[in-house]
């Protein structure tokens, strides 16, 4: 028997499809613009004084735009257009490259922000940003003259709590691979609680040790992180930032995330015994103590790796062990938080408050300094790779350099001058490709010192 649809169902369905297609069908008539901005130079750096030209072209459909003009400001990430000095206007498309001069008169990073009303109503926006002398970039203010002293007694007080760790097997997919989940008592209530992963095979003293750590926000561990780094041959663990249960479903990390550890990164800021920070440094120590105990650990290599929050925690782990052989901090927060007081950004979390003077909150800006990843920075040793973004108003360029340039190792940088705040691929790639050329160094220096005849 042959079933026929009736005429109107077969109408109905044709109406359906035609209105679910016709924003597609209008996408496709609109003009594709493109705004771009960049600077005179591929690297967008300058010595202070240098003039610094941001070039803008507009083009619709692929074809240049000169009618008409873009409007332009121009700012330090903290002050920005005409009535703090920076150059805004608009500049006229007749001939491209429009042309926008900078200059700067002591080490800092520009920011411009170009945008276009096209016909259609359509509001375009880019950004670009360039950097003079930044290696020049110092501290905002100096290292509390007993900030050593105040991390070395909360290390002493860690000491005190026992670290007797629970490890539970769990089940994956590679057989060559053993991994737990580790929860490790802690000071302060909240234990380490991470995924520690290593080859099946692997002899004592053999590995040597990664630790993950995390962005800003609530979630479990990444047992995909721990996973890769014991591929590699390596005592792998990843933590999580705030010692919270793993592999628990989305809504016990968004509970959390808009209950107990809603705003987590201004708690506590009045005192630095009671910024939530210092609890996350705390759980760094105790993590690195807990993989340096390992029998597996070679004794020799240990890297920390991170971006934002996490790449600030890594300057700190590189601060308070000196067994921290290799960091790698991607657009690193947790930085510069007296920024204000030198009278540029300070960066993520602006744990510093202006008061009602306009001056920093001195009560916090006190504590504050105590959690700062610049002044660790300026106890690392370890070798370091760092990535910056030129336009990144989360984690602003000046904050990074602050900590790269106090860094004591041999140190890279990554400069991006078109990004933002942001962790793509090719960077996690380069960061964990160096790590591995860190491993094969320190093994071949460990060789060659072995083989020297005495």
């Amino acid at each position: 028997m042959i079933i026929t649809t009736p005429l109107w169902i077969r109408v109905f369905r044709l109406f359906l499809l035609i209105t679910a297609l016709a924003p597609s069908f209008a996408e496709a008539d609109m003009p594709k613009y493109a705004l771009r901005v960049v600077t005179d130079r591929d690297d967008a750096l300058y010595e202070v004084g240098e003039t610094a030209t941001f070039l803008v072209t507009l083009s619709r459909d692929g074809q240049p735009v000169v009618d008409g003009e873009v409007k332009y400001v121009v700012g330090d990430f903290l002050k920005l257009g005409k009535d703090s000095g920076f150059p805004e206007g608009t500049v006229p498309l007749a001939e491209q490259p429009a042309r926008v001069e900078v200059t700067l008169d002591q080490p800092g990073f520009l920011r411009c922000e170009v945008s276009y009303e096209t016909a259609e109503g359509q509001t375009l926006k880019n950004y670009a940003g360039a950097g003079f002398s930044p290696l020049q970039l110092e501290p905002s203010l100096p290292v509390p003259d007993d900030f050593d002293e105040y991390w070395s007694e909360q290390k002493q007080l860690l000491a005190e709590v026992e670290m007797v760790p629970v490890l539970t097997p769990v089940e994956q997919d590679e057989a060559a691979v053993v991994c737990f989940d580790v929860q490790v008592p802690c000071l302060g209530g909240a234990p380490v609680s991470g995924y520690l992963a290593r080859p099946a095979q692997a002899t004592p003293e053999t590995l040597p040790a990664i630790l993950w750590v995390h962005g800003a926000g609530v979630r479990s561990s990444s047992l995909a992180n721990a996973i890769q780094g014991a591929r590699a041959g390596m005592l792998s663990m990843d933590i999580n930032a705030h010692g919270i249960p793993n592999g628990r479903p989305d809504k016990f990390y968004s509970d959390l995330a808009n209950g107990e550890l809603k705003d987590y990164r201004t708690a506590g800021r009045e005192s630095r015994d009671t910024v939530y920070f210092r609890g996350m440094f705390l759980r760094l120590a105790r993590a690195i103590e807990f993989l340096t105990a390992q029998p597996e650990w070679d004794g020799q290599i240990l890297a920390v790796i991170g971006h934002s929050q996490g790449g600030g925690q890594a300057l700190v782990a590189g601060g308070l062990d000196e067994r921290v052989t290799f960091i790698a901090t991607g657009v690193p927060a947790i930085c510069d938080h007296s920024g204000l007081a030198a009278g540029r950004i300070n960066g993520w979390p602006k744990l510093v408050p202006e008061g009602e003077d306009g001056l920093p909150d001195s009560q916090i800006l006190e504590a504050a300094r105590y959690v700062d990843a610049v002044n660790f920075a300026s106890r690392c040793k370890a070798d370091a790779i760092m990535s910056v973004g030129f336009i990144d108003t989360v984690c602003p360029p000046s904050s990074c350099y602050a900590a790269f340039n106090v860094l004591e190792g041999e140190k890279e940088m990554i400069n991006e001058p078109l990004m933002g705040h942001a962790a793509p691929e090719h960077i996690k790639d380069a960061f964990f490709q160096r790590i591995l050329e860190h491993v094969k160094a320190r093994r071949s220096r460990e060789q060659a010192t072995e083989s020297k005849p005495e």
